[in-house]
């Protein structure tokens, strides 16, 4: 393994320290959203065969594991966060025996799987929805969601005021009269988890992909599973756990009865929640030895790009995880936010849902010089010589802010390839570099020349490499040809922990 001034400064792990650790405490991790992946048979549409025909590829990049986006059949109210039946995959994509292989085949490359749970909510497609609306009021099947009748003389009005997330009533009236809560959109019914059957049902989840191979589960929105049953208003003074969606200590007997079907295999599994919690004391709850491993830190996520707010940020996760054990994680972007290349080349360098604007002027050759210096401090040591080799990812690695040895691990970062700006949902195009040209819609065979920029020929595989997906698909970094990967037109995301 070649030396590198990364290496000089921090040498590499001790192989048995790499064996007693848990893969998940040191592991990088990239975010794979299926539809705008890679398409193998051309219908515009990513897919698993698409996934499968990249492994090469993204096993030559270092990565550790892949976080899949919901490949469940959808109606994609909500891309895909509206999930109609959890142990089948969207027919767009490909087969449950073709994820079955993917998981096989990418832990062959030593790649794991993770795997997206949405536990707050379920599609209004799902069948126990449509059993509900078919079921007059008060009965069992209604006693899955939060059916209420209204309010009004004609209970023509919600039961309570609380809002959606997306905006508007988080209550949509159907047509006998009661209503049904749904913190985000219409389409996405609450589930009630007073109720056995939801616990047993997502317990049941779990197993039937752990079966499968799958090394772990992203929690989607972690912490708005249990409701207050008497539906109270929100208070702007409500105490640590009382308030009526959001953080309720119930939540954690849930996670405990997952960790222990989690810990259950001879290869244990792992749980990562996504958790949005402003009080740190809370938020380190959720990452006690017998609950989830780890969390997204959001905090680091939100950072402008300054070194005291993020020395802060940094200081503040290592000393909250330290009493737990946890990894901290270093949170770029995801595709919920702005990608990192287009904030950090703007005027607010930070982010937050409230400011978040389309068509905001950025630039964006500025943008990626930024991320690409944090990739240098975070990701694999690789990152720091255009001409290290991808077993060179398992380095130690230091942040600028604290200059604190950390390692790396499963933390949500930029979407790959690096250059992109937009992600699946999002629109717009960056390059990495002035002489580095953004195609699209197809994959790269051959790498770019450090020095020139330009592309070398190479020799042409057997078989045809399958294209990007037409629809979203953005042009490759030439950081990552750099590093010596093939790299295909493709949005991913990538995560570290220390």
């Amino acid at each position: 393994m070649r030396e590198t001034d990364a290496t000089k400064a921090f040498p590499l792990r001790d192989p048995a320290d790499a064996i007693e650790r848990p893969w998940w405490r040191d592991a990088v991790v990239y975010q794979v959203y299926v539809r705008s992946f890679a398409d193998a048979n051309g219908d515009g549409i990513g897919d698993l065969a698409g996934v499968r025909a990249c492994l090469p590829y993204l096993a030559a990049l270092g990565v550790d594991a892949l976080w899949f986006n919901p490949w469940y059949p959808s109606p994609l109210a909500d891309a895909g966060y509206d999930i109609a039946d959890y142990r089948s995959i969207d027919p767009a994509f490909g087969t449950l025996w073709e994820a079955e292989q993917l998981i096989e085949e990418a832990r062959a490359l030593g790649i794991r799987t993770i795997v997206d749970i949405v536990p707050n909510h379920v599609s209004n497609e799902h069948p126990w929805f449509r059993e509900a609306l078919a079921a007059p009021a008060g009965s069992p099947a209604r006693e899955r969601f939060w059916f209420r009748p209204g309010t009004g003389e004609e209970h023509e009005l919600p039961p309570n005021g609380w809002q959606s997330i997306f905006g508007g009533p988080a209550w949509t009236r159907v047509g006998d009269g009661e209503w049904y809560l749904h913190l985000f959109a219409p389409e996405q019914p609450d589930l009630n988890w007073q109720h056995p059957e939801v616990w047993a049902e997502h317990e049941d989840i779990l197993r039937f992909w752990f079966d499968r191979g799958v090394a772990g589960v992203r929690i989607d929105s972690a912490g708005l599973l249990v409701k207050d049953p008497g539906l109270p208003e929100e208070r702007p003074d409500a105490a640590p756990g009382e308030h009526p969606f959001t953080d309720r200590d119930e939540l954690h007997e849930i996670y405990r009865r997952w960790r222990t079907i989690a810990d259950g295999y001879e290869d244990p599994r792992m749980l990562v929640g996504e958790v949005w919690l402003p009080d740190v004391d809370r938020f380190v709850r959720y990452l006690r030895p017998d609950e989830l491993h780890t969390a997204f830190n959001f905090d680091f996520l939100a950072c402008p790009w300054e070194p005291g707010p993020m020395r802060t940020s940094i200081e503040s996760a290592l000393a909250a995880h330290a009493p737990v054990d946890a990894p901290a994680t270093w949170v770029l972007s995801n595709h919920d936010v702005t990608r990192p290349v287009t904030r950090y080349g703007r005027a607010d360098t930070g982010f937050s849902f409230e400011t978040k604007r389309a068509g905001t002027p950025t630039d964006l050759l500025r943008g990626t010089r930024r991320r690409l210096h944090c990739l240098r401090w975070r990701c694999p040591a690789r990152c720091t010589s255009t001409r290290a080799k991808s077993s060179d990812c398992r380095k130690w690695r230091t942040s600028p802010p604290t200059a604190a040895r950390i390692r790396c691990g499963t933390v949500q970062e930029a979407w790959i390839p690096a250059a992109m700006a937009a992600g699946s949902r999002s629109r717009g195009r960056a390059r990495s570099r002035p002489t580095a040209s953004a195609r699209t819609r197809r994959c790269f065979s051959g790498s770019t020349s450090p020095a020139t920029g330009r592309r070398s020929r190479s020799r042409r595989r057997p078989t045809p490499r399958p294209r990007c997906s037409a629809s979203t698909a953005r042009g490759c970094t030439s950081a990552a040809r750099r590093h010596g990967a093939s790299a295909p037109s493709c949005a991913g995301s990538i995560t570290a922990t220390t």
